[in-house]
C-alpha cells in the first residue's frame, strides 16, 4: 500500500522572520506504523506536521505521501489521503455543517466519503453526536477538539495526522480518543506531550530538538536513553518509573 507512505528528505523549513524551524529532517514511515513526534516547545514538531498536508511547503528538500511529491495538482489528491486535526482549531459553522464537509472547519477540503452516516459515526465514535447541533461559540475546547477530530474520520483518510490530539481533553475523552486510534488500522502520525498516550499507542518515536532529528527509533528504547528527558522537554511516563530499564531517568 504505497499511498500509506510517508516520507520526509532533507526536510528544511525556514519562517518569514528568519527562524529556522526544521533542518534536514529525514524519516520515512511505512503503512499501520503508528509514530509520536515528540520535542520541548519550539522544537519543529507542528512546522514538521504542516508539511504532511500542503499547509507549507518546504524552503529545501521534499516531502513525498505514497508516490507523490506536493504539486498543484496532487494537493486535493495527498489531501484526501492525508486527514489531519491540528492542536488549535475553531470551526466557523454549525457542528453539523462543520462535519459535512472539512472546508467548514478548516480542515483538509474533503467531502467524507460515507455522506451522512460517516459522519453520524465519527460523532458517536468522539462521543460528540450531542454536539451535532451547537453553534461553536457554545462549544468548549474540548469539544471543538472532538468535533474536528469527528470531521477527519469521517473522511476515512489512509493517514491520520494529529497535533496534541489530548489537549484540552477531560480523562474521560482522552481515553475515549486512545482507545479510537488504537482501532485506526492504517498510518497514524502525532505529536504529543502527553507521554503515557505515546507509550500505549506508538511503537515508534522520533524526538525533535531545535528542528533536528535526534532520536528515532523504537519508542521503550528511546524512552530509557537517560537523554530523553531535555530532549523531548517532559518528565518519562509513569509506565517507565521507577522499573528496572527505566533507571538514571529523571
Amino acid at each position: 500500500m504505497s499511498h500509506h507512505l510517508v516520507e520526509a528528505e532533507n526536510l528544511r523549513y525556514v519562517y518569514p522572520d528568519g527562524t529556522v524551524a526544521l533542518r534536514d529532517v529525514s524519516f520515512r514511515i511505512t503503512h499501520g506504523e503508528s509514530v509520536a513526534v515528540i520535542g520541548a516547545n519550539g522544537a519543529g514538531k507542528s512546522t514538521l506536521l504542516l508539511h504532511l498536508n500542503g499547509y507549507l511547503a518546504p524552503t529545501a528538500g521534499e516531502v513525498r505521501i505514497g508516490d507523490l511529491s506536493f504539486t498543484k495538482k496532487t494537493l486535493q489528491e495527498i489531501r484526501r489521503r492525508v486527514g489531519m486535526v491540528f492542536q488549535d482549531r475553531t470551526t466557523s459553522s454549525s457542528c453539523r455543517r462543520s462535519t459535512k464537509t472539512s472546508r467548514s472547519s478548516g480542515e483538509s477540503g474533503i467531502v467524507p466519503r460515507g455522506g451522512r452516516g460517516a459522519v453520524k459515526g465519527a460523532l458517536e465514535r468522539v462521543g460528540a453526536e450531542h454536539l451535532r447541533e451547537r453553534p461553536p461559540y457554545r462549544l468548549s475546547g474540548g469539544e471543538k477538539k472532538r468535533v474536528a477530530i469527528a470531521t477527519v474520520l469521517s473522511m476515512a483518510p489512509d493517514i491520520l495526522v494529529m497535533d496534541e490530539p489530548t489537549n484540552g481533553l477531560d480523562p474521560f475523552a482522552r481515553r475515549r480518543l486512545i482507545e479510537l486510534m488504537k482501532d485506526f488500522r492504517h498510518t497514524k502520525i502525532f505529536t504529543s506531550h502527553d507521554l503515557d498516550m505515546v507509550l500505549e499507542l506508538c511503537e515508534r518515536t522520533i524526538v525533535l530538538h531545535e528542528g533536528e532529528v535526534r532520536a528515532d527509533g523504537p519508542t521503550l528504547d528511546i524512552f530509557r536513553d537517560t537523554r530523553f528527558s531535555p530532549r523531548a522537554g517532559s518528565r518519562s511516563p509513569f509506565p517507565c518509573r521507577g522499573v528496572p530499564y527505566a533507571e538514571g531517568l529523571p
